[in-house]
């Protein structure tokens, strides 16, 4: 009974999220709760299960909204904006190099784990360039997509968080083994990059367009002219005399994260707390970049909540067990210890038809329940899953993100699907195998 209230509750929480019936929140308090009350659990036993659960994804919430703050004050004092404009000033008309660009330009725009923030950053800003040179919109995109993509495995990134989250680990932990994949798929990504500049550039021969010489000025879009959510920035709030101390103290957060001695909330949380002193000492200045920046936390944090109460009753309920049992069950016993792997080969095509919320909550710990008795560990189901989904998120029309960099780019989804997804299923296969290789899955 357990098995088939489990199973019933992901069927119906899936229906209801990837038809936009009711908020991922929403489906993670009330279905997991009112599938215990039919298993024949009573209100005090709930109600622990709710507490252990929340207790599970609290920090990776603080995580999340110090990190997102933190970034955010980056953004504002035009820590990337210089950066930004120095590559477009080394690109110059290279195709090969504005490709090349455009994947930098996007991997830096994402270090705050922000999707909508690296395509408001990095799309208005080379879109003009690729319109001069006669490069395909689409090519941008998949680019943008790349490079989120793989980014997209940083602890405060919203994949790697909801892992964590579900397998009830420190989000920073997961993400430390992965360093080494995700490195090897960054440089996957610019030679992608490299490829299609020289794709780009004899297809603009043929055609006889190779969009001439000189300055892009007249159509390069400053991005110290755009915030990074788009709309025009208050120069009032650039700092470019402190672009040095912001750099470095950028650096140094991320080097205690990857040394990981302090808790990774604990990190971001003394980072948000120095960049606003230093560059903004009026308090109310301080208030306002908080309250600025809230709305683009406040949602997953409320998600992540909501997700502690649907893993504290399907974890303490014992209903994650005994669907488990019934899949080892059904499963041929040759396929079940490589069942997070084929899960993995397959995860670009199923992330994007299920979306993230689904994929990580509830599929996730059933994944890892099934195979657990062949010696394999939660973190590494998590690994595997992680490389083979995130990839291809920037593709999934169950990602409101993905049609807000459609439009920035111009580009009609079936369009965006066409070209982008067989390389970005391709790049998340040729991480799985090394991470194969090196032993992390």
């Amino acid at each position: 009974m357990l098995a088939a209230i489990g199973f019933g509750i992901i069927i119906v929480m899936m229906y209801m999220i990837l038809r936009e019936k009711a908020l991922p929140a929403v489906c993670f308090v009330f279905l997991p709760i009112i599938g215990a009350f039919l298993a024949g659990f009573s209100v005090e036993e709930i109600a622990e299960f709710v507490k252990t659960g929340i207790g599970t994804t609290w920090s990776n919430a603080i995580l999340f909204v110090f990190s997102i703050i933190f970034f955010g004050v980056m953004n504002d004092a035009g820590l990337f904006d210089k950066l930004v404009d120095g590559l477009l000033k080394v690109a110059g008309t290279n195709v090969i190099m504005i490709m090349v660009a455009t994947t930098v330009i996007a991997i830096i725009g994402h270090m705050d784990g922000a999707t909508a923030s690296t395509y408001l950053i990095t799309i208005p800003v080379m879109l003009p360039i690729f319109k001069r040179l006669n490069l395909r919109p689409t090519v941008l995109l998949l680019l943008v997509s790349a490079a989120t993509g793989v980014m997209n495995l940083v602890p405060w990134g919203g994949p790697t968080i909801r892992a964590a989250t579900a397998i009830g680990v420190d989000a920073n932990d997961l993400w430390i083994a992965m360093i080494p994949m995700q490195i090897f798929g960054l440089v996957i990504t610019l030679a992608l990059a490299v490829f299609f500049g020289f794709v780009e550039q004899k297809r603009i021969a043929v055609l006889g367009t190779t969009g001439g010489s000189g300055s892009l000025s007249e159509v390069t879009v400053n991005a110290s002219s755009t915030g990074c959510y788009g709309g025009t920035v208050d120069e009032s709030l650039k700092r470019p005399k402190l672009l040095w101390f912001n750099l470095l103290l950028t650096i140094a957060v991320i080097v205690l994260l990857v040394v990981n001695i302090f808790p990774s909330y604990v990190v971001f949380m003394f980072g948000m707390l120095i960049a606003l002193m230093v560059n903004y000492p009026d308090i109310k200045v301080q208030q306002q970049r908080i309250q600025a920046h809230a709305p683009g936390c406040i949602g997953l944090v409320v998600t992540l909540i909501g997700a502690g109460v649907f893993l504290g009753v399907f974890s303490n309920s014992g209903m994650i067990e005994a669907m488990t049992n019934f899949l080892i069950a059904l499963l041929p016993e040759s396929l079940q210890q490589y069942l997070h792997i084929i899960v993995s080969i397959l995860g670009a095509p199923i992330g994007m038809i299920m979306g993230p919320d689904p994929y990580y909550y509830g599929v996730l710990p059933i994944i890892a329940g099934t195979v657990e008795r062949f010696g394999i560990t939660p973190v590494q189901v998590a690994h595997a899953m992680l490389i083979g989904d995130n990839v291809a998120l920037a593709v999934s029309p169950c990602v409101p993100t993905t049609f807000l960099a459609m439009g920035l780019a111009g580009v009609e989804l079936k369009d965006h699907i066409k070209f982008s997804f067989k390389w970005l299923w391709g790049i998340s296969i040729l991480m799985m195998v090394f991470a194969l290789v090196v032993g992390m899955i």
